[in-house]
């Protein structure tokens, strides 16, 4: 096998998993943040400052993840891009507008007028439900190859709909690790609320993948494969049972480890992550392109190396930078004087 077959059948397996890990990281650190906005409306005006506050230095910066997959999938597979956004258009433009609510209303929540604070909170827990609900469809409609028939419509609004109970999991655990007091009690039911309704949801949806995509149920139901794939959805289980555990034991939270429910729901999401790769790959887009398919031509995939080999690594470094320096329980809200009356 010479150099060039080697550069065409490595390069894209090495974007695609740049790609997966930009999305993983960004659902992660993006998905706790909108968790936190929609719990927002269950929180006191006070508690709702501190909540926004937990979040303020990290949500913004977490969206630079969403920029560098999307990214990936533009200009190393043009061609699964072409497909993926073409399809998902609407939901699209419904995240990007709950994107856009939630940025803008992140800032004039504090700058304007007084009376005006609760449309802006209303505005931003409103943005993180668009963008968690459009998430969810594009996912769901992602997995069955953006089939239109009722059940894969039904399948679609089922992720759409367990996404945001997933984020809230997510917030409430986020909140449990930043804040204390009656927030952190607070954050320990809103999470209990939330459990169930994301677990059979979830359960419910593992279920229905497989029936949804064939290549899925290909990859999953046969032997020995079965066998060597059931530590992920035992693991899973695990990782859930520890979270609601802890949910319910006040004092355990109180003794520094509340952020068993935020690492748990983590692992549950990684996990969940890596069985979908597994179920996908080859492909990009699902029974229509391999990533050797939708790939750009090795020579530009070679430049597209260099210019991510640069950001990739800034952007980590950044990233855990920023984390390290604004870690710890978060403070009074304040972005300077206000001119607001």
């Amino acid at each position: 096998m010479d150099l060039s077959l080697n550069g065409a059948t490595v390069l894209p397996l090495i974007f695609m998993a740049v790609m997966g890990l930009a999305l993983l990281v960004y659902v992660v650190l993006d998905g706790y943040d909108l968790g936190v906005g929609l719990l927002l409306p269950f929180a006191t005006e006070a508690q709702k400052d501190l909540m926004v506050s937990s979040i303020g230095p990290f949500w913004d910066a977490n969206e630079t993840w969403l920029v560098l997959g999307v990214g990936v999938l533009l200009v190393a597979f043009p061609l699964a891009h072409g497909i993926v956004l073409s399809a998902l258009y609407l939901p699209v433009a419904v995240m990007l507008i709950g994107l856009i609510l939630r940025g803008v209303a992140f800032d004039f929540r504090v700058k304007a007028p007084a009376g005006h604070k609760t449309l802006w909170n209303r505005l931003f827990a409103l943005g993180s439900l668009l963008a968690s609900l459009a998430q969810g469809w594009m996912l769901g409609s992602y997995l069955t190859g953006f089939d239109l028939a009722p059940f894969a419509l039904l399948f679609s609004a089922g992720i759409a709909i367990t996404l945001p109970t997933a984020y809230a999991l997510l917030g409430a655990g986020w909140l449990l690790m930043k804040t204390e007091g009656e927030l952190r009690s607070r954050a320990m039911a809103w999470g209990r609320r939330v459990f169930w309704p994301m677990a059979a949801a979830l359960g419910a949806i593992s279920i229905a993948t497989p029936l949804a995509s064939p290549a899925v149920y290909a990859k999953w139901f046969v032997l020995p494969e079965f066998f060597a794939l059931l530590p992920i959805p035992l693991a899973s289980a695990a990782a859930l049972a520890a979270a609601w555990l802890v949910l319910h034991r006040p004092r355990v939270v109180e003794a520094g480890y509340g952020w068993v429910v935020f690492v748990a729901t983590v692992i549950v999401f990684v996990l969940a992550f890596f069985g979908l790769a597994y179920s996908l790959y080859p492909y990009i887009v699902v029974d229509r392109l391999t990533v050797w398919q939708a790939a750009s031509a090795t020579e530009s995939l070679v430049v597209i190396l260099i210019g991510v080999a640069i950001t990739l690594p800034a952007i980590i470094a950044y990233t855990i930078f920023m984390y390290r320096v604004f870690w710890g329980r978060a403070g009074a809200l304040s972005y300077g004087p206000s001119t607001g009356s």
